[in-house]
């Protein structure tokens, strides 16, 4: 099946133009991810809504989200808070969903994400038109972001990593079937759990993203890195061992052959060949 939208997702505290953390050390309005999201969706007169559904403070986020896309030039905003099953099915919520070019999910709790929007008729919307509208963009930031995998990481403890269990799985909204997506993850040390949910699928690729930092996904296969950290990938495919299925929850785990790539912003990672393409020094960022 070919897929004619683009994916975007992010790492989480991505630059909105009022950060000065030194993170965000590039241009926000030629280099930054949003603003990447916004030539993704067609320029400043592309239709956006915020989803800020994951949030516990989703007035405040969509706020931010207006300022940031407003800096960028754009106009056309909507916001959309979907609190329950119900929302996703209101003939309101659908029609910003069927005109919209680009749909932006914030940060929060993924399970949110895939309790309330899951399985209905805006999700169904979503899938379609990802599928078959070139010009249909589908961006997530942290939860956002993991809720666009099949099989998500719904939670678990760094701090327990390579321990079995440690990782929560749940099932989001199959938008990157091959994918596990974690976030924040060099700033909150999230190698161990993405290594356990690898294990428990080494048949999917898990993307571990660094805050301000993403991926832009074309034709459900061809990714390139954006941002200013790192997109480290892990492809399970090769272990030569790997003992998740046979342990019990809270032993130490074994995998050997897992192979990782560190990618950083330009390089580009094709997901059915599993082979990389980095960026010559001597180009510019993108």
């Amino acid at each position: 099946m070919k897929i004619k939208g683009t994916l975007i997702p992010i790492g989480g505290n991505e630059d909105k133009g009022f950060e000065d953390d030194e993170i965000h050390r590039l241009d926000y309005i030629e280099e930054g991810i949003l603003s990447h999201v916004v030539n993704e969706a067609g320029g400043v007169d592309a239709k956006i809504v915020i989803i800020p559904t994951a949030s516990s403070i989703p007035v405040e986020v969509g706020e931010n989200y207006i300022t940031a896309f407003s800096t960028l030039g754009c106009s056309k905003i909507d916001v959309l808070n979907i609190k329950s099953k119900s929302d996703s099915e209101r003939e309101d919520f659908i029609s910003l969903i069927k005109e919209a070019d680009c749909v932006m999910f914030s940060g929060g709790d993924q399970s949110k994400i895939s309790k309330y929007i899951g399985s209905t008729t805006i999700h169904k919307i979503l899938s379609d038109r990802y599928i078959n509208d070139e010009k249909f963009v589908i961006a997530g930031t942290s939860a956002g972001a993991m809720a666009m995998a099949n099989e998500m990481i719904a939670g678990g403890s760094s701090a327990k990593a390579f321990v079995k269990g440690a990782v929560i799985m749940k099932k989001g909204l199959n938008l990157a079937p091959k994918l596990i997506v974690d976030t924040h993850f060099i700033q909150r040390g999230r190698f161990g759990r993405i290594s356990e949910a690898v294990a428990k699928f080494p048949n999917l690729l898990g993307i571990g993203l660094a805050e301000d930092t993403g991926m832009i996904i074309k034709n459900g296969n061809d990714c390139t890195v954006i941002g200013s950290g790192m997109a480290i990938v892990f492809d399970g495919s090769h272990l030569t061992h790997n003992n998740e299925k046979i342990l019990k929850i809270g032993t130490p785990m074994t995998m050997t052959n897992l192979k990782v790539h560190v990618l950083a912003n330009g390089d580009h990672f094709n997901l059915d060949t599993r082979q990389v393409k980095v960026l010559p020094i001597e180009s510019p960022f993108v």
